[in-house]
């Protein structure tokens, strides 16, 4: 059958875009398994670590393919992105599955990280978008979990091939490939965006992306608001997501295998805190209780991790409490708020902006962390993580916007006072 002749729509749709998420997180989770491993391979120190994990999909690579793909998506359609970002990201894993050496093994990283930096901010649009107004966050919460599930998946593998040692970690490179080329064939059904094309249809290109973005107010503080809740908690996320078996180690979890058990404990929490919390409730209950409930749960999982003994049973509470805020916390939200709060003609411009800057922010510390969880400690490093989850934290919950429920036409002649126009002076809407 053609690749036109095929059709994707519904939850099959909303899954397909989904697993951009799944894709991000398995490949952050498949350098976290595999850094030390690398490191001993290639003999390369704490330094040139820390610059791989910077210009990952954690980081810089996603941040720059976020920088990109925003704008690309709001100009030329949310399946543009879909067409090309996994040819990308294949070659990207096809190279880490096989690098040879510490120069390889980087450009294969800052492949895949560009790749997932332009796929999940049109993965978030294009989900948003097509979800009934009553049901949003439960549709959006399928890209949380997909996002959750990638952890899962790549922590048990490494438990499971473990003994193969880099072999193992090449294998975990490889599944994403498989995942990548069906999740790309399946994504050549999708329709266009509705909302996408009939905007398009009564407005061109001009206005659109990060010219129209910037010249609004609305769009300004909404911008503000959006990296107060995530960027700050992302970069929390980060280091945990690609450094916590370094954190366990330190903290005197030695074996490889524990270290991914605790990590698989908090991605299946997370994964059930998504569908039983956030899918379920987020439509229906007060996201400002359920957002801080969420930001309180992660701020004490990190502050029993950082003033406690480093025993089994704390670590243990950790990784159930650190899961389940992960599962109805800041990105959770972020995902819902940053559709919601931006017009059409920029959603996704806004949402790359985010994006860059959130992945900055966590390849700035990425690129120190390895060094200073050496040099100071769990005790310093998790201090700062809870100031950070401190500020995320406040900033959502005293700023929660009030858009549960309605559609995205209704929010947005609400916060700019009518429908955006972004047609050029002197011509009309058909």
């Amino acid at each position: 059958m053609a690749l036109g002749a095929r059709s994707t729509t519904g939850w099959g749709a909303t899954i397909a875009v989904a697993m951009s998420n799944y894709i991000e997180a398995g490949s952050i989770i498949a350098i976290a398994v595999s850094l030390t491993n690398w490191q001993e391979r290639f003999g390369v120190g704490d330094v040139a670590v820390g610059l791989l994990a910077a210009l990952s999909a954690n980081a810089f690579g996603a941040a720059a393919g976020a920088a990109v793909g925003g704008p690309l998506c709001d100009r030329l359609g949310r399946k543009f992105i879909y067409t090309y970002d996994l040819v990308l990201y294949m070659v990207g894993v096809l190279l880490a599955t096989f690098a040879q050496n510490y120069t390889m093994l980087l450009v294969a990283f800052v492949l895949t990280g560009i790749a997932v930096g332009a796929g999940v901010p049109a993965s978030w649009t294009y989900i948003a978008e097509e979800a009934p107004a009553q049901h949003r966050a439960r549709h959006v919460g399928t890209a949380q979990l997909a996002w959750s599930l990638g952890p899962v998946v790549g922590f048990a593998l490494a438990v499971a091939l473990g003994d193969l040692g880099l072999l193992g970690n090449r294998i975990i490179f490889a599944h994403l490939f498989v995942v990548a080329a069906i999740t790309w064939w399946v994504r050549q059904g999708l329709p266009e965006s509705a909302i996408w094309k009939d905007e398009r249809e009564v407005a061109p290109v001009r206005g659109r992306g990060l010219r129209g973005l910037f010249s609004r107010r609305a769009n300004l503080t909404a911008l503000l608001f959006l990296f107060g809740v995530y960027a700050f908690w992302n970069t929390v996320a980060g280091q945990a997501g690609i450094f916590m078996p370094r954190v366990y180690q330190a903290a005197g979890v030695q074996s490889a295998t524990e270290q991914n058990l605790l990590q698989v404990l908090v991605w299946v929490c997370t994964c059930l805190a998504t569908v039983v919390g956030f899918m379920r409730y987020g439509d229906r209950v007060s996201r400002r209780v359920l957002y801080a409930v969420g930001a309180v749960t992660g701020i004490v999982a990190w502050a029993l991790l950082v003033f406690s003994d480093g025993s089994l049973p704390t670590l243990l509470g950790y990784a159930l409490l650190w899961g389940l805020a992960a599962g109805i916390g800041a990105q959770a939200f972020y995902s819902v708020w940053t559709s919601e709060l931006f017009a059409t003609p920029y959603r996704a411009s806004a949402q790359g902006v985010l994006f860059f800057a959130a992945r900055c922010a966590v390849g700035l510390l990425s690129y120190w962390f390895p060094t200073l969880l050496t040099q100071r400690g769990v005790p310093f490093v998790g201090t700062v993580m809870i100031g950070l989850l401190v500020v995320a934290a406040v900033v959502g919950t005293v700023f929660t916007p009030a858009t549960q429920g309605k559609t995205l036409q209704q929010i947005e002649a609400e916060r700019y006072g009518g429908v955006i126009d972004v047609r050029p002076a002197g011509t009309a809407r058909r």
